[in-house]
């Protein structure tokens, strides 16, 4: 009831209201039936050894609890990912192989692997399955079928399925042939379309959990363009007590307010939508937090490549010319973390600075720390997806927060309110 009620006043939040009608895994009976299950492996890899190795598998691992179920119901199960962006090419270090034994020392159990996705090899692969069994498929980006959602494609990818259960959020925005064309495929033949146990979750937090807040709420945006977020930042808007604003994207709210950001990367273009943005927190009585002190470093370009020298402290809130920001100040940590200390909601999507760089990660391990203790003081914390997540990971943190969201661009999506292709076509 309370969903509902608050759905009649948020009406543009339909890919949660869709979702309220859906069948999940748990709903369905699966006993020696094949199962096309699309999944997010789009797990990051680098080469070692001589062989690609996976360098985080939050992805995969997230997938494990509908797979227990569906295998525990006797499923014989098809799994379909992509890796990367091949454009329809047979890019080697873009091969799913890898993630059959990483899955399955996960699982605990054999997985097999079939270097095709359609065509007689999938049909010989799945006919020596027994219940219970895992096939993974090879990149379906192999085709270039499949982001064009082919019809015929469509078709081949759901010609050894009874039933299709979607458990790949992190690629729900995109109205592809495994996403969207498989599924139209099986419904019009009279099967079963179902959510995974991932996709309920990730619809339940970044939906249901948000439309009405336990307040506090604290949203935390951070990363490099407004213009990537700005569609975020106006909705919510409509709904936080305090929003922080760290990363590359507070330069421009800073050259909004008339401030000099030096060398700092900005969409000077954006300045408008930004100042329109701090107008409207105004209007609405909403705490907009920007840095009021950063660190900075001089860029400078080595043999072709970019790279910055010594940092500092810039007790600030304008920037030097000479500099560039790189990370939120002590000041500013402090600050954001006592707005941080109260809430009763957060939403994190976006890192601090330039984390990846162990010089300029202070301010986003710091805001991870401020997270997971507001998380066990009873804060129900959702992580939005992309660098965030790998941030509370490389800070050991992922397991203090509420929810890691496995969607980047999906979760920018849903949260602007837009329908998601892979959940309405369910």
């Amino acid at each position: 009831r309370r969903f509902l009620l608050s759905q009649h006043h948020l009406p543009r939040l339909s890919s949660a209201a869709l979702f309220m009608a859906k069948l999940t895994v748990n709903d369905l009976d699966l006993q020696g039936k094949r199962v096309f299950s699309r999944v997010d492996y789009n797990v990051p890899m680098a080469e070692q050894d001589g062989a690609m190795a996976i360098n985080d598998e939050t992805r995969i691992r997230a997938t494990l609890p509908t797979l227990k179920v569906m295998v525990g119901k006797g499923a014989k199960v098809i799994l379909t990912a992509h890796l990367g962006r091949p454009k329809g090419e047979r890019i080697g270090t873009m091969s799913l192989r890898p993630v059959t034994k990483k899955l399955s020392e996960l699982i605990g159990q054999p997985v097999a692997f079939c270097d095709q996705c359609v065509g007689d090899s999938v049909t010989e692969a799945v006919t020596h399955m027994k219940n219970g069994d895992l096939l993974l498929l090879e990149n379906v980006r192999y085709h270039a079928e499949e982001e064009a959602n082919d019809p015929t494609f469509s078709e081949q990818l759901a010609a050894h399925a009874d039933v299709y259960v979607n458990d790949a959020f992190g690629a729900a925005h995109r109205a592809h042939a495994s996403t969207n064309g498989v599924a139209k495929v099986i419904t019009a033949r009279g099967g079963q379309c179902a959510a995974g146990l991932l996709m309920e979750r990730e619809l339940q937090f970044l939906g249901d959990e948000l439309e009405e807040p336990e307040r506090p709420f604290v949203v935390i945006l951070g990363g490099a363009k407004v213009s990537d977020k700005i569609k975020v930042i106006d909705r919510l808007l409509e709904k936080a007590d305090t929003i922080l604003i760290g990363g590359a994207m507070a330069y421009t709210f800073k050259l909004a307010k008339g401030l000099t950001v030096g060398k700092s990367l900005v969409e000077p273009d954006m300045v408008n939508v930004a100042q329109a943005a701090l107008d409207k927190a105004i209007k609405r009585g909403v705490k907009f937090l920007l840095p009021t002190d950063n660190l900075v470093a001089e860029p400078t370009e080595l043999a072709g490549k970019f790279a910055f020298g010594d940092h500092r402290i810039n007790d600030s809130e304008n920037i030097p010319d000479n500099v560039e920001g790189v990370d939120i100040g002590p000041k500013s940590v402090e600050s954001f973390s006592e707005a941080i200390k109260g809430a009763k909601t957060i939403l994190w999507n976006g890192p601090m600075g330039i984390f990846e760089d162990p010089r300029f990660a202070k301010g986003t391990f710091c805001v991870a720390k401020a997270v997971c203790e507001a998380t066990a003081d009873g804060a129900t914390s959702i992580i939005g997806g992309g660098d965030s997540v790998k941030a509370l990971n490389k800070a050991g943190l992922g397991d203090q927060v509420t929810f890691m969201s496995t969607g980047g661009g999906a979760s920018l999506e849903f949260l602007e309110g837009k329908e998601l292709p892979g959940v309405s076509a369910l």
